[in-house]
């Protein structure tokens, strides 16, 4: 009877939403690999180097070499099982991985778009270009913008129908 049946570890569950993911994919985008993983693999001078990077980065990249998919995906889920840290995305030889740092301070700023008031300020500059530029704090809904030239713009209703109107 074979080990790998009974072995085989199962996923833990992520605590990171589906929307948190997607900011850290997208900020780990411009990172360039911290940690390398060599010939040797995943040996305790390997984790202790992603610990230490996770600590003070928190979202890092780790370069894997070698062919071998399956011993990656073993070394993320390793990695991620012993350290506490959240798999985010692996795509090919690259791992990004994500872990709060210690201070409690995330860096990562999620955004919440959608329905409700926020604070948007405008710098307009001065039409003869000598005076001071001028700033405002103007409230924008949900369904408003603000335009390259400073101006607030409502978003377009939603087109309706011809077929439905005739209908109803």
């Amino acid at each position: 009877m074979s080990n790998d049946a009974t072995t085989k570890k199962i996923k833990p569950k992520s605590k990171l939403t589906p929307a948190e993911r997607s900011e850290l994919r997208a900020e780990a985008h411009g990172l360039k690999p911290i940690v390398i993983i060599g010939e040797a693999g995943l040996t305790p001078a390997v984790m202790k180097e992603i610990d230490a990077s996770l600590n003070s980065h928190g979202l890092i990249k780790v370069r894997v070499f070698g062919d071998d998919r399956e011993a990656r995906v073993t070394m993320y889920e390793t990695i991620c099982a012993e350290l506490g840290a959240e798999p985010v995305q692996h795509i090919g030889k690259l791992l990004v991985i994500y872990r709060p740092k210690l201070d409690g301070v995330k860096e990562t700023k999620f955004v919440k778009r959608g329905k409700g008031l926020r604070e948007v300020t405008i710098v307009k500059p001065s039409a003869s270009g000598t005076k001071k530029p001028s700033v405002s704090k103007v409230l924008v809904k949900g369904n408003e913008r603000v335009t390259q030239g400073g101006s607030i713009k409502r978003a377009k209703p939603r087109q309706s129908s011809v077929k439905k109107s005739i209908k109803a």
